[in-house]
Formats: structure tokens, sequence, C-alpha cells
């Protein structure tokens, strides 16, 4: 921008300043002024400050607990992270004793079952033998009187 064109914007600007009327005009340290007015504004603007204070004291506030949330919700996972880690190896320590102890002897006791059977199923036909044995017997007995 040269010289010129600046010289002609503020001369623009003093223009309109000067057209302006004098309650639009800023607030004059050395003008005189209603006590009264003064007194509101500046208890108005003692009042909008406290207000600002006290919002961004609560924003603050809410920030910091907001903080120390997180802190502990992260606690809290570490921990949760910690069990799982801990629960995973106990399930995996238990699978392996359940594959070298327990399988064997369930094993060991389906072979056992099954005997069982064979033998219960052996025994009742070693009884209905022994029955036509017996029926047997009884006729030849009877047929010797």
């Amino acid at each position: 921008m040269s010289d010129e064109n600046v010289d002609k914007w503020a001369g623009e600007a003093h223009s309109r300043d000067s057209a302006l009327s004098r309650s639009c005009s800023s607030f004059e340290m050395l003008d005189s002024h209603d006590p009264v007015i003064s007194r509101l504004a500046t208890n108005l603007f003692k009042k909008t400050n406290d207000y600002l204070q006290g919002e961004m004291a609560a924003g603050q506030d809410y920030y910091t607990l907001l903080e120390e949330i997180n802190g502990l919700a992260t606690s809290k996972h570490a921990d949760v992270r910690n069990l799982a880690v801990n629960l995973s190896k106990t399930l995996n320590e238990y699978n392996e004793k359940y594959d070298s102890l327990i399988e064997p002897l369930l094993h060991h006791i389906d072979q056992i079952d099954a005997k069982v059977t064979a033998m219960e199923a052996n025994a009742y036909r070693l009884d209905s033998y022994t029955k036509q044995l017996k029926a047997c017997f009884k006729s030849l007995q009877e047929g010797r009187k």
C-alpha cells in the first residue's frame, strides 16, 4: 500500500469518527461523567468479571475432575489388564494339568467302564446259561425218577 493510500484511508476514518455522535464515542477519562453511571458501569464490570472468573474456575474444575477420572480409568484399565493376563496364565496351567494328569485318568476310567460293561454282559449270559443248565439238570433228575 502506498503512502498516499494510507493517508487517504486514515483521512476517511477520521471523517467518519467525527460524524459519530458523542453517545457512540469511547469513554474518555478526562470528560466529566455522571457519577451514578460511572458507579453502575464499574459495578457492571466487576460483576461481569466475577461471573467470567467463576465460569473459568468451573471449567478448570471440570477439566481437573476429568483429568482425575482419566487417571483412575487408566489405573483401573491396568488392573483389569493384569487380572486378564493372570487369568490367562492360570487357565493355561490348568489346561496343561488337565492334559497331563486328568485326561489319562479319564481315559483309563472309560476303559474300565467298557470292561465292566463287557463283564456285565458276560455275567448276564452266564446267568442265563446257568438257568438253562439248571432246568436241564432238573428235567434229567425228574426223568430218572
